[in-house]
């Protein structure tokens, strides 16, 4: 990544100063604690600048609509106290000046507006472009006190500046804030100038746009910025996501693999019964209140040695044997219930895996985001935003769609299946739906049968895999079950194609 360096910040000011000067703010917004936008008015024209003070994408710029999507720009509904400070002392000012200390990678917009009793006051909004040492701070240009911070600087934190509420405001320490070399060597390598030749062409407004490499530098600053964002913002969240997913899933392969281990001791449901049984059959054969009896095993025709309690009499112990019989068949139930509970959570997280692995896009990441999220808040809540569309593959004369997370596999399931298209999935592993669209009078032929088969291998966990067997069905042999997480379904009459 190249630094956004002071020579870039002079080109956009050269570029934009015109609107600048004079622009009414009208509306302030932190997206977060390292982001702002003010809407800007002035010539008739609405414009969003933007305002990055993170230590990796320190910039500013007027942002267009594509890259504020590709920033994903969520405005919170509570505004951050910073922003209600900006609001209360700005909103509605002109901006009456703009300034960049010399050398230095601050923009100054000076605001003309009023105090509580009606004095005519000037506003300084410093932004400081600095890496680490980022911020934004309104100070009162008269009084030179600060008024709020983005970021408040203690002296715990830098015994050169200090930068809170009722300080005075001064520029950092000479030296530390400069940066020569960024996104102006990109700008002018039309040229391949060096600092002087830049610096002396910023002073000519027609010489600095010739020299420059991109019509606008601003949209330079903007696009090159956003793609930075969004690529970090897909590492994120992609990474955030098989975090969270993953540990999601080892937990309930913990607890798959605990509750198999008590189910098989209650196996011993049938023995408890069985003995019960010989113990009330050998009644008048053996005495009471013995500690064990042995008996012929009708089952396996070999003597079978009971242990009993002595202190009670044959039938007691074999109402014990009932009881314990009936203990373990009731707990054997309900552990096989839990089984197929925490089975099916354990293939939904893998296909949620699978799809995290699979995404290409931030909103395929968001989308699936949202799907885990209302997930877990309640089985019966549907997302508020509509599905991506799944994959369209047209295959002449027929019509593909693979679904390429739960989300797009539900939608295909739900809204797209006819009765006689035909749904293909790869067997026992994640993956996605695919569904053949059949028309009326259609003939399935073998080759298009093995195209959606290999299809259904291609997009799942099981694309490298040697040999995969890949089921189909009518889709209206499919099954949606109440209540069944996004992408599940059931089916019948399913045939079985192997794919090598």
């Amino acid at each position: 990544m190249i630094n956004f360096d002071f020579l870039t910040l002079t080109a956009f000011l050269q570029e934009n100063a015109d609107f600048l000067l004079g622009s009414a703010l009208q509306k302030i917004q932190q997206p977060t604690r390292q982001e702002l936008m003010f809407s800007l008015r002035n010539k008739g024209q609405s414009r969003k600048f933007y305002v990055n003070i993170s230590p990796r994408f320190f910039h500013l710029c007027f942002m267009g609509q594509e890259n504020e999507k590709k920033r994903l720009i969520r405005i919170p509904s509570k505004p951050p106290m910073f922003c209600m400070l900006l609001r209360k002392y700005l909103e509605g000012a002109r901006i009456a000046k703009i300034s960049q200390p010399e050398g230095e990678r601050i923009l100054e917009f000076y605001f003309e507006t009023y105090n509580e009793i009606g004095e005519k006051i000037y506003l300084c909004l410093a932004i400081e472009l600095m890496g680490k040492h980022s911020n934004v701070v309104l100070y009162n240009y008269d009084t030179n006190v600060i008024i709020g911070c983005a970021h408040n600087v203690g002296s715990d934190k830098s015994r050169e500046r200090e930068l809170i509420g009722g300080l005075p405001y001064a520029y950092p320490p000479k030296g530390n804030n400069k940066s020569f070399i960024g996104l102006s060597e990109i700008l002018f390598s039309k040229q391949n100038l060096d600092l002087k030749s830049r610096l002396g062409l910023l002073t000519q407004q027609q010489e600095f746009v010739n020299a420059l490499k991109t019509d606008s530098c601003n949209d330079f600053i903007d696009t090159y910025f956003a793609e930075l964002q969004a690529e970090a913002k897909f590492r994120e969240t992609k990474a955030k996501l098989l975090t969270s997913v993953k540990t999601k899933l080892k937990k309930t392969n913990s607890a798959l693999e605990k509750v198999q281990k008590q189910s098989k001791t209650h196996e011993k449901a049938d023995l408890y019964r069985k003995k019960g049984d010989l113990i009330m059959a050998n009644l008048f054969h053996n005495k009471d209140f013995s500690q064990f009896i042995e008996i012929m095993d009708y089952e396996t025709n070999s003597p079978l040695k009971i242990e009993l309690d002595e202190t009670k009499t044959l039938k007691e112990n074999a109402n014990q044997f009932y009881k314990l019989y009936t203990k373990a068949k009731t707990a054997n139930l309900k552990s096989q219930e839990i089984i197929e509970n925490l089975q099916i959570e354990k293939e939904y997280l893998e296909q949620v895996l699978y799809s995290i692995e699979g995404a290409e896009t931030v909103d395929e990441l968001l989308e699936i985001e949202e799907e885990i999220n209302v997930e877990a808040k309640s089985k019966k809540q549907k997302a508020k935003s509509d599905p991506s569309l799944p994959i369209t593959i047209h295959h002449s004369p027929f019509t593909i769609y693979v679904g390429k997370n739960n989300k797009q596999n539900d939608y295909i399931v739900s809204k797209l299946a006819r009765d006689e298209d035909l749904w293909f999935h790869v067997h026992n592993c994640a993956g996605s739906h695919v569904l053949l669209r059949v028309e009326a009078g259609q003939k399935v032929t073998d080759e298009i049968l093995l195209e959606c088969a290999k299809l259904a291998k291609q997009y799942s966990s099981a694309k490298l895999s040697s040999k995969v067997g890949v089921i189909y069905t009518k889709a209206k042999n499919l099954k949606k079950p109440t209540g069944a997480k996004l992408g599940y379904v059931i089916y019948k009459g399913e045939k079985e194609i192997i794919i090598n």
